[in-house]
């Protein structure tokens, strides 16, 4: 009842800065939510930029999500373009979209899934291209299915301090872990060696679906202020089993701090 109370207070009182009366109707749900409330997350999330590389199987309920949940702007980074076998998993996309660009079809449907969004459509992920798309991004989330791309955001990241969201789906296993000064993806995988992508090892459509929803919270986390995101820590799971386990991370000692 005091939930209720303090809820419907902020529903009908004084708006809060920098939420208007229709946002904070369509987010009425997450603002009873107590720690949503209480840290004022809601406006954390609407200053925020977040910038989504890759909008395939993981990207796809990232990208969806972080738009409903009122991300002030999203940026969509993807080179790639529709093929029929990504339907099984790429929720954004359906079979007219075959053939045409992901990053401009996942954009415009963020777009459609929530207005109050400022969402665009980014150029390919290069070493040129990288540096520019960073400028003014709060939050990085690597969504991709590539290794010289996500290695390329890692470095690009750590040498900046950023912390970032990343996750991997294979198989039956999904991982996910918010890298950052603590740990870092060479710290937990040095190098690609002979890691499978989606189109060589195959991956069950719900398993990237999974993963990516909860990149998707542990983004929120990470930009609300709320709960224990996974820094420095692992978190997988197994989708035929069941089982999840959450793996804590060190970082290896550097010669510096030797």
């Amino acid at each position: 009842m005091r939930l209720r109370a303090r809820y419907t207070a902020r529903m009908t009182g004084p708006r809060p800065p920098g939420l208007t009366r229709p946002e904070l109707r369509r987010y009425s749900r997450a603002l009873l939510v107590p720690e949503w409330l209480d840290a004022g997350a809601q406006e954390r999330v609407k200053a925020a930029h977040v910038l989504v590389v890759g909008a395939g199987g993981l990207g796809s309920p990232v990208i969806a999500s972080l738009a409903g949940a009122g991300i002030g702007t999203l940026t969509v980074a993807d080179d790639d373009r529709v093929d029929l076998s990504n339907l099984h998993r790429q929720t954004l996309y359906a079979t007219p979209d075959v053939g045409r660009p992901k990053a401009e079809l996942a954009a415009a449907r963020a777009q459609t899934i929530n207005p109050h969004v400022h969402v665009r459509a980014a150029p390919r992920v290069t070493p040129d291209t990288l540096p520019g798309l960073l400028r003014g991004v709060t939050l990085v989330v690597d969504a991709t299915d590539n290794f010289g791309t996500r290695y390329l955001i890692a470095d690009t990241c750590a040498a900046q301090g950023r912390e970032w969201i990343w996750g991997a789906a294979s198989g039956t296993t999904g991982m996910v872990s918010v890298f950052g000064p603590h740990a870092g993806l060479r710290d937990v995988f040095p190098d690609p060696g002979d890691d499978l992508s989606c189109d060589e090892a195959g991956v069950l459509g719900p398993v990237p679906a999974l993963t990516g929803q909860l990149m998707a919270l542990e983004a929120l986390k990470v930009l609300g202020g709320v709960g224990q995101p996974l820094r420095g820590r692992l978190w997988t799971f197994d989708a035929l089993t069941g089982r999840a386990r959450t793996l804590t991370l060190r970082a290896p000692a550097r010669a510096d701090t030797l």
